[in-house]
């Protein structure tokens, strides 16, 4: 049975930035193209939900309930909950990810 994928607000702004992002300093084209990888993987959450590994940020501290796909240098940060996959945030994994992932999913 497929999950149902769905993005949090948040990382529907992470995914709007990121193309912002990558369109200003690349080119559309390769924006696009990025955009287009990203969504891909989540679709494929659908069918393989456990695929990703659990982040390291977090295993550090006990936490297993979420878990992370790359498209380096991206990282798509997700959690399992019943037949739905949630995807809460899509951020470049060279930033200060302990930070951001305390700050962003531990609230």
């Amino acid at each position: 049975m497929p999950y149902r994928v769905l993005f949090a607000e948040d990382a529907e702004h992470d995914i709007e930035d990121l193309y912002r992002f990558v369109a200003r300093r690349d080119g559309a084209d390769t924006a696009e193209r990025i955009l287009t990888e990203i969504e891909s993987a989540g679709a494929d959450l659908a069918e393989f939900p456990a695929r990703g590994n659990i982040p390291k940020e977090f295993t550090s501290i006990g936490i297993t309930e979420y878990r992370e796909l790359h498209h380096k240098p991206w990282r798509m940060i997700y959690r399992i909950i019943g037949t739905d996959v949630i995807v809460y945030c899509v951020v470049d994994g060279r930033r200060d990810m302990q930070a951001f992932l305390e700050r962003r999913l531990i609230r």
